[in-house]
């Protein structure tokens, strides 16, 4: 499936789907896994990032095609990862309090899956020192790295140099590489995007070789999101971290046009009442679909573009329809969000489509804080 045919999203058996619902066309999973494979000239240096998807199926499918490195943000994630037997897992978080505990039983649950995490200051790498040493553990570790976004990470100078020097005397864990996401960068312009991306490599592969020249290993390098993926792919020698692409999405369909990624996700709405004789009423509030952005950039309505959005509450969404319209209680709407990722977590399953039809449901198992860990 692609959707370059106009009904490529229609549902046939719509009476069995409640809604709003969230559901996910599998053909398109596996074309945008092959896309992003076929980005790389090495699908070792693909580290997919799986807070977009948050279930076993997409993880499955990237394996199957050869991807055995991942990406993740929270511990139920990593025992997602952990459930699905991935080898090589990074968990892009620093630890601390009682997350740190549970990151140790999570690593010790799923022996067969290496986890690493990220730290940027000295004390948090020294606590989980001590709680690995008590384990019998080495929890191999990256330093997170602030190239712009301001969020987390240390600055790629001298003290992260100090940084992964006094890591690495320290037992228990053993620093083995650099992460540098740069979620800041999301120009449309692929020319400027890619000179952003340019300007912080050469920062963080300076850090790499100031490191090396100190007799420690040469650390690894994983970089990037989905806006700048095209630029790191490009690249050799490091890992690429995209995530989104698995779905994909409005905003990044309509922002990255120089990447081939299709939607693979989209809410189900139905018309559940006519306010008056110009607006529609959808059952599609903001517990159903992210409300971060401005109302014009929630939702986009494939078999409906020119609806106009009027307001949106927890249960509804109220569009302009316009006079004269002929929708009625009980017609179906198909919604690309503009940002899927949070809009998954809204959801507990996405439910399967394929050749049209209703197939089955992926459980969303790690939008959850905790699995069992």
């Amino acid at each position: 499936m692609s959707d370059s045919s106009e009904d490529w999203y229609t549902i046939d058996d719509m009476d069995r789907l409640d809604s709003p619902a969230l559901v996910v066309y599998p053909d398109n999973v596996r074309y945008n896994i092959d896309v992003a494979v076929n980005m790389v000239n090495d699908v070792s240096r693909l580290r997919t990032h799986i807070k977009t998807h948050k279930s076993k199926e997409p993880v499955l499918l990237q394996m199957e095609a050869g991807i055995t490195k991942f990406k993740c943000a929270t511990i139920a994630e990593a025992e997602l990862l952990g459930m699905c037997n991935a080898p090589d897992v990074l968990l892009a978080y620093q630890h601390v309090g009682p997350k740190l505990k549970r990151l140790i039983n999570l690593i010790e649950k799923y022996p067969a899956t290496k986890y690493a995490c990220l730290i940027d200051n000295l004390p948090a790498a020294e606590a989980i020192s001590v709680e690995a040493l008590a384990k019998g553990l080495q929890i191999h570790v990256y330093i997170d790295l602030n190239v712009g976004m301001n969020r987390t990470g240390i600055a790629p100078g001298e003290k992260a140099i100090e940084l992964y020097v006094a890591a690495n005397l320290l037992k228990g864990i053993k620093p083995v590489g650099l992460h540098a996401y740069d979620g800041h960068i999301h120009e449309p312009e692929f020319d400027i995007r890619t000179i952003k991306s340019e300007a912080i490599l050469a920062t963080v592969l300076k850090l790499q070789a100031d490191i090396e020249k100190l007799g420690v290993a040469k650390p690894l390098i994983v970089a990037g999101g989905s806006p700048t993926f095209p630029f790191y792919a490009a690249q050799e020698g490091l890992e690429c971290s995209p995530g989104t692409f698995v779905y994909w999405d409005a905003g990044y369909n309509e922002a990255f046009t120089e990447q081939d990624f299709i939607p693979a996700a989209l809410v189900i709405t139905r018309v559940i009442s006519l306010p008056d004789e110009t607006k529609i009423c959808l059952d599609l509030g903001h517990k159903s679909i992210t409300a971060e952005s401005p109302l014009d950039k929630r939702v986009r309505f494939l078999n409906a573009p020119d609806l106009q959005p009027i307001s949106q509450s927890e249960e509804h969404l109220v569009m302009e329809a316009g006079k004269g319209h002929t929708y009625k209680p009980g017609d179906v709407l198909y919604g690309l969000p503009y940002h899927i990722c949070p809009t998954v977590a809204a959801y507990e399953r996405v439910i399967t489509i394929e050749d049209n039809k209703i197939t089955g449901e992926w459980l969303n198992l790690a939008r959850d804080r905790k699995i069992t860990v």
